[in-house]
Formats: structure tokens, sequence, C-alpha cells
């Protein structure tokens, strides 16, 4: 609503159109303030990550109090963290000079510390010239080139302060009201998906180390093979394992496989399924697919809404012979210097999809040198390649390890990964779990 007089005075002449016009002036500034608004919310409502949240956060922020730099430090109240500091046209060093003010000196200190005079932002207009800032706090401001500056607590009413955000600027000024007004909206919509973020980060953090925990905590020895694993995990968390155990007479099984689904319940379907396995090939080990026919009854009892695919292989080191059984899932691949090749596996459903699973074993023997890798289709789904293409993309990934790696299956793998995921940014991020396991034989 725009306030107006209700009186009108009679217009003078050459002035008939002034109010008229400050009025539009007014209410297109309006205009321009909502849109910008607006659209700097839908771009923060657009990221997915709390590091993108935060950096998206602070170029906002500065570029509606109109600073050139700044930094964001995120310290919730709660103490259960994470904890990070992020720049905006500062370089690293420069943020470890301004860290080095006394906390307490600093206006992002108060906010952090719930200091009473904390309720609201904090203006410096005149770092240099005001004498009762801390001699320190104006001695980094002027080795880094900064004048003043503009600090937005960031806080909610459910989590509390989860950090502050500081402008700075290269000479004497201050936020205009309506800039102050703006940036302080904008902040406590930030602070609210913040929020969000951070409990799902959260979430994330807790479901790895309970995924860590489901895994061996280191791989067998066994006379006459060397393993090595490897696993990339989901953002959201994922259902993908592998797991490698003695047997008697100095066998070993070997297993990989997959749960349908994503987040807390496909990770706990995960843990109950490899427990089920181990114990089956504890008692029928020699028998794969016996194995894979009572984990596919545990399934169905257990989990009758769930669908996974599993491989397990028996192996004996001392003859090089493998014996496996896969239910729907990827077949191996040997690779070695004489052959890059997969292994023949029969088609079969998926555990849990069918009232009674059953498929051959298929036996092979590699050679000397070769290594056996077992895999997840994630690894195939991560490409962004039809299946085709990434089995293609695998296969010359593994004939082009160098022969210097061969002779080690935790190199072999490295370089699978980085030659299949060539084009992925961070490859612990995505939205498929990856598990792979390296069986090289003397």
């Amino acid at each position: 609503m725009v306030p107006v007089s209700t009186h009108t005075a009679a217009p003078t002449e050459g002035a008939s159109s002034a109010p008229g016009a400050f009025i539009q002036d007014r209410l297109a500034g309006w205009v321009s303030d909502l849109t910008t608004l607006h659209e700097l919310t839908e771009r923060l409502a657009g990221t997915s990550t709390l590091d993108s949240a935060l950096h998206e956060l602070l170029g906002a922020g500065a570029a509606l109090v109109g600073a050139g730099r700044g930094l964001l430090i995120l310290e919730p109240s709660d103490g259960r963290g994470p904890s990070r500091t992020i720049g905006l046209g500062l370089a690293h060093a420069e943020l470890g000079h301004i860290e080095t003010v006394p906390r307490s000196a600093t206006a992002y200190g108060r906010f952090l510390d719930g200091l009473p005079d904390t309720d609201g932002p904090l203006a410096s207009p005149d770092i240099l010239g005001d004498a009762r800032l801390d001699p320190r706090c104006r001695e980094v401001a002027a080795r880094l080139g900064y004048a003043a500056s503009y600090a937005q607590p960031l806080a909610t009413e459910t989590s509390g302060r989860l950090g502050a955000a500081v402008w700075l600027y290269d000479e004497p000024a201050e936020p205009l009201e309506r800039q102050c007004h703006l940036v302080g909206v904008y902040a406590r919509y930030a602070a609210e998906h913040l929020a969000r973020l951070l409990e799902l980060e959260r979430a994330r953090a807790d479901a790895a180390v309970i995924a860590e925990e489901l895994f061996p905590s280191r791989l067998p020895r066994i006379p006459g093979v060397r393993l090595a694993a490897r696993r990339l995990a989901a953002s959201e968390g994922g259902g993908d394992w592998y797991d490698a155990l003695p047997l008697p007479d100095d066998a070993l099984g070997l297993a990989v496989g997959s749960v349908g689904g994503s987040g807390p319940a496909a990770l706990a379907a995960m843990g109950r399924l490899r427990a089920g396995l181990r114990a089956y090939a504890v008692l029928e080990g020699e028998d794969p697919v016996a194995v894979l026919s009572d984990l596919e009854l545990l399934l169905r009892l257990t989990e009758p809404a769930a669908a996974a695919t599993a491989l397990y292989a028996y192996c004996e080191p001392d003859r090089r012979t493998i014996l496996l059984a896969g239910a729907g899932h990827t077949p191996p691949l040997v690779t070695g210097d004489r052959r890059t090749e997969f292994v023949e596996t029969t088609l079969s459903a998926p555990l849990g999809m069918l009232s009674c699973w059953e498929a051959p074993s298929v036996e092979f023997t590699p050679l000397p040198g070769e290594t056996v890798l077992l895999y997840t289709d994630g690894l195939l789904r991560r490409t962004g390649d039809t299946m085709d293409r990434a089995f293609a993309r695998l296969h010359t990934a593994a004939a082009g390890i160098p022969k210097a790696l061969r002779q080690d299956p935790g190199a072999v793998v490295d370089h699978i990964l980085r030659a299949v995921l060539p084009d992925v940014p961070d490859r612990n991020r995505g939205t498929e779990d990856v598990a792979l396991l390296a069986v090289r034989f003397d």
C-alpha cells in the first residue's frame, strides 16, 4: 500500500505532474526491489548443497548492499557443526588475517557468541577512523584495503544462531535504509534455507558413518590373491555394497550387490542383506546358487517391498578358479596383459522379483597376473551414457591400464574410476552408489 495525502493541493504552473511522477518513481523502485529479491531467493532456493548455498548467499548479499568483498562464517550455536568460513574476493591468507582480530572485537564474533547488542545487523561505516574499535581490527582493515563493513546475523527461531555474513567496502560507506531492509529480508529467508540444508548434510554425514561401519574394516589376506575395494556413496545414501570373507580351506567368498532405493531405508536393507549373505556363504559358500537362493528367500520374507541385485563368487586361489552366480547383476570383468573381457553369465532376474529365484552358476579360471573386477551398476549409470556405451567405456578403461599399475589391484580400481568417470567434478558426489571389488591373482 502506498501512503498518499488525502488533501490535494491545486497544481501550480509547471509542477502539475510532480506528485504523480514521485509516486510512480516510488512504485517503480519498490517493484524493482521486489523483482530483485524474488530473483535472488529463487537462485538460492535452487541450491541443493550447503556449500553452494553459502556462496550464493554471500554473493547475493554483496550485490544488495553494494559491497565488493565479504566473508561468511557458519558456526551453528548447538555445537554440532559443521563449521565453515568462506570468502568473497578474499584469498585464504586474507581470511587468515581477519581471523587474527580478537573475536569479541568483530561483529561476526559478537553475533556467534550471542552478545546482547547483536539482535540486528551492525554497521561500521569508518573502520580506520573509529577509535573505539580494537587496534588490531583497524590494522587488518588497513592491510587488506577495506574501510567499512556491514554485518548481518543468520538465525532462525527453531535452529537458533547459524552464523553471520560480513560485507566489506573499499571506502567509508554504509548501506542505505532500503538496502538494509532488502538484505535483512533476504537473510531471514536464507537462514531458513541454510537450516534445512544443514539438517540434510548432518543426516548424510550420519548415514555415511553408519555405511562405513557396515563394510569390512579390512579385506582378508589369502595366499595367491590380493584384494582392493572402493565405494563412492550417493549424495542421498544408497544401497550398493561389497564384501570379501575368508572361508575354510583358504577359499574366499566375494560379493557385490545393490538394494533399490536411497536413504536410511536402503542403507538398513543393505546391511541386513549383506549380513544374510555372509551367513549363507559360511554355511554353503561352495554353491553360489544356493547362497543366492537363500538370500532371495530372506529378502522376500523380511523386505517384501524391496528388490536387489547380487553377485556371489566362490574363489579357490590355489586352483585359480572362480565359481559364481548372479541375480540381475552386472557381469564381472577380467583384465590382464593378454585379454580384457566380460565374463559370460546367464541372464537372471533380480532378487525379490520372482516367486522362486534360480539361475545356473558359471566357472572360469583367471590367468596368473589377471585381475577380476566386480562392480555395481552405479559405476555405469554415473557416466550418463546408455548402458551399451557405459560397458564399452568400462572395457576401454580396463584395457588401457598401464602395465606398471597392473601389479596393484588398488591402482587398477583407481585408474578405472578416473577413466570411466573423467568428467565428474566430485566423484564422491552423485545420485548413484558405486562399489568396486578387485581381485588380482598372483
